[in-house]
């Protein structure tokens, strides 16, 4: 009886450990499912809410509805900007089209020309008051003085030239000297004519004063107005020393909040709505990015659970396609449009506060977590089987894509600086490298490829000889061969993903053990596992007292 009880024990820690780890199992089993379910499924698995989506939703309405608010408004404050450059070139540049010529405004090719230009920029400052149809002044310093307008010359420090007899001895150390400054608006202007008359030795000369100005066209879309600085500058470029000298007139704006202002309606109301509604998207944002945070958490936690258990049952790890179903890069992806919507409310609060004037910034930061957002919101379609295969396709087919334009890129790198070389001086499209990469981009895709081919001058024969082959090569092996590989790539990673979701994907680790059918025994399977050992202990006490028997009348 006492060994039977023994075994009887042991039997029943045997079923009880046996019972735990089949538990242990399901119970990670269940977890994992759970984990890769979609926001639906878990809801109906457990009823549990989809925060989570809930906020995304909610966030993509509010980010969305934030960046068409600051655009609108940025984009009054860049046609403010562009606008008063071309009324300043207008009004101070003797001469001007209303058309830029390449990258500068007006040139001019005589001395008079020069000397007339000059003067004609002084003649409109000082009349400036009744001239200009703007809210546009000249800028006054702390003691209510005009800031004053200057004009510097830089030139080589010695030099003589004699064309005629091929002769030169030029200084090439450069020198910046003060012509003048104007302090007053009826101050006599000088003759500056008689400051440089050896025009080889002059570089350029810059003409710089200060503006002040008011936007008022924010107050239609009922916001405050920005009071702006314009820091003029205007330059007479003669560093060719071809014979003609280039005219640039170039505009630093800056805004501030203006020191006294008054103004009946609802723009002061309407501010304070704004920042109201930038802390609201920030809060969402936050809780957002704190849901994210805490699912790699648990993520992170689940993997090491079931490395354990692979481990202790198979004694091998987990694979490493495995482990990265675990890291799902959407969150990070949402974690970091979160922070830059962040920054950007910041900057934008900033901003309308009166504290910052820089758009550019917060346009970059809010554009950009724009665009992550609404990506993100291809994770949900992803659940989809349907709407699943743009994202495997791109999955399956980044990898190989990546290196295929590895080593397309050195073929097209060639081909960048050798027209930038070769073609630069002939043709306006290759005359720098950006420019070439930019011109071969459009050629890529069959765009511009006439105007490409007939704006090379033809002024050098080999040249042009050159430029033919270069660009009939150029477009022939992209177009029909790299252009066509990368499409082929596309292609077959589609076609196996279509024929994966037709004939099944392949089955990792993960997914058979997802996939393994393991239930838990309910109690009379249980009562019967516990009768069944002890009867198989029973019959092994009688076998053994039998035996014991038999060798006892055997002796």
């Amino acid at each position: 009886m006492e060994l039977f009880s023994r075994y009887l024990d042991r039997s029943n820690s045997v079923s009880s450990v046996i019972t735990h780890d089949i538990m242990k199992e399901e119970n990670l089993r269940d977890d994992l499912r759970y984990y890769f379910m979609s926001p639906c499924e878990k809801y109906r698995a457990r009823r549990h809410i989809p925060w989570k989506m809930g906020v995304q939703i909610l966030k993509i309405i509010m980010v969305t509805t934030q960046l068409v608010l600051f655009g609108l408004n940025n984009q009054l404050v860049v046609s403010y900007k562009e606008e008063n450059t071309m009324a300043l070139k207008h009004l101070f540049l003797k001469g001007y089209s209303g058309v830029d010529e390449d990258d500068y405004s007006v040139a001019v090719y005589t001395k008079h020309d020069v000397y007339e230009s000059l003067f004609y920029v002084m003649d409109q400052y000082s009349q400036l008051g009744q001239l200009s149809v703007g809210p546009i002044s000249y800028a006054e310093d702390e003691n209510g003085k005009l800031l004053p307008l200057t004009i510097c010359k830089e030139y080589y420090r010695r030099g003589s030239v004699e064309p005629s007899d091929e002769i030169y001895d030029i200084d090439a150390q450069l020198e910046t000297g003060m012509l003048f400054k104007l302090f007053t608006l009826h101050a006599d202007i000088p003759f500056l004519n008689q400051t440089f008359r050896r025009f080889f030795r002059l570089v350029d000369i810059k003409i710089t004063f200060q503006l002040k100005g008011i936007n008022l066209q924010t107050v239609r879309s009922r916001e405050l107005p920005d009071c702006y600085s314009f820091f003029v500058t205007i330059t007479f470029d003669n560093q060719c020393h071809s014979g003609k000298v280039k005219l640039f007139l170039d505009i630093d704006a800056e805004s501030s909040a203006c020191r006294d202002w008054k103004i009946s309606g609802t723009a002061q109301k309407n501010t304070h709505y704004l920042l109201v509604f930038d802390a609201f998207v920030i809060l969402m944002c936050l809780t957002s990015a704190v849901l994210c945070t805490r699912s790699i958490i648990l993520a992170v936690r689940l993997l090491q659970r079931f490395s354990r258990f692979f481990h202790e049952n198979f004694n091998r790890k987990v694979c490493e396609d495995d482990q990265r179903e675990f890291l799902n890069g959407w969150y990070l992806l949402v974690i970091v449009s979160d922070l830059f919507a962040i920054i950007g409310s910041i900057l934008k609060m900033e901003i309308q506060a009166k504290n910052l004037t820089n758009y550019d910034v917060c346009s970059i930061f809010l554009g950009t977590s724009t665009l992550l957002v609404w990506v993100g919101v291809i994770r949900y379609l992803g659940y989809f089987q349907k709407y699943n295969v743009l994202i495997l396709t791109m999955k399956a087919a980044f990898p190989k894509v990546l290196r295929f334009c590895c080593c397309a890129g050195m073929i097209y790198l060639g081909y960048t600086f050798c027209g930038w070389i070769v073609l630069g001086p002939y043709h306006e499209k290759f005359e720098g490298l950006s420019l070439v990469a930019e011109c071969l981009f459009s050629l890529l895709n069959g765009d511009d490829m006439f105007t490409t081919f007939a704006q090379l001058k033809d002024k050098n024969t080999l040249v042009w000889l050159f430029s033919r082959a270069y660009l009939y090569s150029f477009i022939s092996l992209f177009i029909y061969m790299v252009l066509s590989l990368f499409i082929a790539l596309i292609t077959d990673a589609y076609e196996t993903i279509k024929s994966y979701q037709k004939n099944g994907f392949p089955q990792t680790d993960l997914q058979k053990f997802l996939h393994e059918p393991t239930e838990l025994p309910n109690i009379e399977e249980s009562d019967q596992t516990d009768v069944s050992v002890r009867h198989s202990v029973l019959c092994y006490c009688q076998w053994y007292d039998c035996s014991q028997q038999c060798c006892l009348f055997n002796i």
